[in-house]
């Protein structure tokens, strides 16, 4: 050990004493020599069960203020499903975009003008139409990453309560959550999620910035409305 003079002893008692240290032993003794018992971790607090919605409005309120959904991150924005019970078609669409939440909308801007055109050209007008994301949040450069299945979870208790006649899933992600397939292989035929007849084709955001497409998503349209399959 090494040997410190009286001027040196007092300078480090009077920091102990600073620190709050007034007392050289307490009532139980401690193993100094022993390891010290790790701490243990934190275990994240788990949000409280709560009942399955019993009904769309139900389970649209759960989704407005429900804590720890996923893909809920720092600085999202819900974003709203809107449309009627038991409407003509479901439309279910990818991440919301940037213009998509300006409107308050899952598809908003130039693409919900493009999807209104396509829904016209089969016969059915934005108001026979139920609109909702997959998520049902948006945040800036967002990836589902291992949200999917559990995004996919909520998306099929949505369609159940929503009992639309027809589905639409646009884009990428939607098809592999619903339909277990990429979009480029879920494309050209018919699907049955929930029992709802559904197809898988291009998100109107991709069409407007890739019109060749347009005849292919044409082609699904038509077989979601046809009788055969």
């Amino acid at each position: 050990m090494q040997a410190i003079d009286r001027g040196a002893a007092a300078s480090l008692v009077g920091w102990w004493l600073e620190a709050g240290v007034d007392a050289a032993v307490s009532e139980t003794p401690r193993d100094w020599l022993g390891r010290q018992k790790s701490l243990p971790e934190a275990v994240p607090a788990t949000p409280p069960p709560t009942e399955n919605p019993a009904d769309l409005a139900a389970f649209q309120a759960w989704l407005a203020t429900a804590a720890g959904l996923p893909m809920d991150r720092p600085g999202a924005i819900r974003v709203a499903s809107h449309g009627p019970e038991t409407a003509k078609v479901m439309l279910l669409s990818d991440l919301p975009a940037r213009e998509d939440v300006a409107d308050d909308k899952p598809i908003g801007g130039e693409a919900w003008a493009l999807t209104n055109r396509m829904l016209a050209a089969i016969g059915i007008g934005t108001d026979e139409a139920y609109v909702a994301s997959l998520s049902p949040f948006h945040a800036p450069g967002a990836r589902f990453n291992g949200d999917l299945d559990a995004c996919a979870g909520i998306a099929r208790d949505h369609i159940r309560l929503a009992r639309p006649e027809r589905l639409i899933l646009f884009g990428d992600a939607p098809a592999k959550a619903l339909i277990g397939e990429p979009l480029a292989r879920a494309r050209g035929k018919v699907h049955r999620v929930e029992g709802i007849r559904t197809i898988a084709t291009f998100h109107p955001r991709w069409l407007l910035q890739r019109p060749s497409d347009k005849a292919l998503a044409w082609r699904d349209l038509l077989l979601l409305m046809s009788e055969s399959d």
